[in-house]
């Protein structure tokens, strides 16, 4: 379940456990004032916590990179040694790394993405709560004149108009969106994992290339 979605089945549940024991209006509208300040706090810290898991991802594929680079070196000093089947054990491993840094790279860009989703729905509800927060006083002086019925339907179906809930709702549905997405894009990558198997079987010719390369640059050709 979304963050946002959490969000707004929080406030819901509560609200409507309050009005379900007719309680004063005004302690509704303070519960729900609550209830998303500490909502928006935790999705925050969640967001946080992607943007963290991102750095990781970066990490890693610099890493792998970093890897690649020193075993086309250790490739080389095989060569100048005569030591080819060496040589052809370095290019190997440097194109594991290779391919390592580079599917850690797609990941990246998804997790990016994902973040900057999540950071823009975010402000928008941070706009929201300020807009909620202002027009609490007012909100208040109207609900103590009118009649309690009254006040209770209009605080209990908030979400069908166009108040806070309705702009939860709306996050809830980009949300989802993006999570349909992820979705395909991972079948997808299922579909094509056959593709993947059968560029392996090129992998061998591949490296004796690299290999050849490298050895004419060397002027061992």
């Amino acid at each position: 379940m979304s963050i946002l979605d959490r969000l707004s089945r929080l406030i819901r549940a509560n609200v409507n456990d309050l009005i379900s024991r007719a309680e004063d209006p005004e302690k509704i509208i303070e519960q729900s004032m609550m209830d998303m300040r500490d909502a928006y706090a935790q999705a925050r810290k969640e967001v946080a916590e992607s943007m963290a898991q991102g750095e990781k991802l970066k990490r890693e594929q610099m890493l792998n990179k970093k890897l690649s680079e020193e075993y086309v070196v250790k490739a080389q000093e095989a060569l100048k040694l005569g030591n080819e089947n060496l040589a052809r054990e370095a290019l190997t491993r440097k194109k594991n790394y290779e391919d390592i840094a580079n599917a850690y790279s797609t990941q990246i860009q998804q997790q990016d993405s994902i973040i900057e989703e999540l950071k823009t729905q975010l402000r928008a509800l941070e706009g929201k709560i300020s807009e909620f927060q202002a027009k609490k006083e007012l909100l208040q002086a109207r609900q103590k004149g009118a009649e309690a019925t009254q006040t209770l339907e209009r605080i209990s179906g908030f979400d069908k108009s166009k108040g806070a809930m309705s702009a939860f709702e709306d996050m809830e549905r980009k949300v989802s969106g993006m999570e349909d997405q992820a979705k395909a894009m991972g079948q997808l990558r299922k579909e094509s994992d056959i593709d993947e198997q059968l560029k392996d079987l090129g992998r061998d010719k591949e490296i004796d290339e690299e290999l050849e390369a490298l050895k004419r640059s060397m002027g061992q050709s």
